[in-house]
């Protein structure tokens, strides 16, 4: 069961971790959307240095006009150790326990992390759309493996990531001459829908709404400032 799964992705070794990772890689599709998505989801987790305890919302948001209309706040701990390139092992548990108090499901979940742009391909934003067979698109705010070219100082410019020669990702300029973010498919997703879910998710703020949203209630969270649970807004 996943549940069993979860508690064994607190406690994996680093390098099994890897090699499951290299596993799921086999599981990647970048399928286009079947329809324009009417809702979108924001994820993220808080946590305090050094705690392991994490804090993770989900935050579900009407596209065309951004109004939030749902949240699931959820915490739990974890024993497995902040390795970049691992992270979803950390994370993937309190994420899913946010994800089953949702009442209904968002057309695409974006996630604050990486999707196929990550050296193994398997960034947060792939593994966990991989294992809830769910759309899901990686926004990050730092680069983890890949290199690009140059890139416009205008919001919406973007430029490919590339990783041996293979498109990974999207830098874009989120907001005019501000640093990029990189935003890259995670799982049943193409490069062109995480392009537009984006740009439709950006206001005037360099992160999309999608996730500063998540940010602000999974820091609410962690502060005690909320409490644990599903919410219609």
């Amino acid at each position: 069961m996943f549940t069993n799964k979860l508690e064994y992705y607190k406690t994996i070794a680093p390098q099994k971790a890897k090699e499951l990772q290299k596993e799921l890689r086999e599981k990647i599709s970048l399928q286009c959307l079947p329809s324009s998505p009417k809702y979108v989801a924001g994820a993220d987790i808080s946590f305090d240095r050094g705690s392991d305890v994490l804090h993770a919302a989900i935050i579900i948001l009407e596209l065309d006009t951004l109004t939030p209309i749902a949240r699931s706040l959820a915490s739990d701990t974890t024993s497995f150790p902040y390795i970049p390139g691992l992270l979803a092992f950390r994370e993937m548990p309190v994420l899913m326990k946010a994800w089953n108090q949702l009442e209904y499901k968002p057309d695409v979940l974006l996630l604050d992390g990486h999707g196929i742009a990550h050296p193994r391909r398997m960034g947060i934003a792939t593994h966990f759309g991989i294992e809830v067979d769910h759309p899901t698109i990686g926004c990050a705010k730092n680069i983890l493996t890949g290199t690009h070219g140059e890139l416009g100082i205008k919001k919406g410019e973007k430029a490919d990531l590339v990783d041996n020669d293979e498109k990974i990702g999207i830098v874009l300029r989120s907001r005019r001459e501000v640093n990029p973010i990189y935003v890259s498919p995670g799982y049943n997703c193409s490069f062109g829908d995480a392009y537009e879910i984006v740009m439709q998710s950006l206001t005037t703020y360099k992160l999309p709404k999608t996730t500063r949203l998540a940010h602000q209630w999974a820091n609410k969270l962690r502060r005690k400032e909320a409490e644990e649970g599903y919410q219609e807004l």
